[in-house]
């Protein structure tokens, strides 16, 4: 695979980093917009670079942070078309998680349940209880 010039990864990672301290302080859309600049720095296609991955899922969990379930729920679907997205199970949660929120619950489920299969209960841990009691009572609710 392709390597970013160093001045542009340079550039995407300290305004990628800026987005996470804004993120910290819940400056949410603030942090957005940092993403977002550091996603215009790459190259296209985007889709083949592997910063792409975590930006759009920056973008994806700040959306989902401030309550903007449709738009975080975009940001991560973006994400899955980049490198090594499919098999990380924070982007396959924050999917469930978003698809809860907006109310599909099968496709809630099966997202879930990739999470899970990918990190066990570890990946809930730290998320709220509602997502893991409701994969759990639709797991036990699955014919043997």
């Amino acid at each position: 695979m392709k390597e970013l010039q160093d001045a542009v990864y340079n550039r995407i990672v300290e305004l990628s980093e800026q987005g996470d301290q804004l993120a910290e302080k819940m400056k949410l859309d603030e942090a957005i917009l940092k993403y977002q600049q550091a996603l215009e720095l790459l190259p296209e296609p985007i889709y083949l670079w592997e910063a792409s991955t975590w930006l759009f899922a920056a973008i994806g969990d700040a959306y989902y942070l401030s309550e903007q379930y449709d738009r975080g729920l975009n940001a991560f679907l973006e994400a899955q078309k980049c490198p090594d997205a499919l098999d990380n199970p924070f982007i396959c949660m924050r999917i469930g998680e978003c698809f809860y929120e907006i109310g599909n619950f099968e496709k809630a489920e099966s997202y879930l349940l990739g999470a899970y299969m990918l990190d066990g209960k570890e990946v809930f841990l730290e998320e709220e209880p509602k997502y893991w009691n409701f994969l759990e009572k639709r797991i036990a609710k699955q014919p043997e």
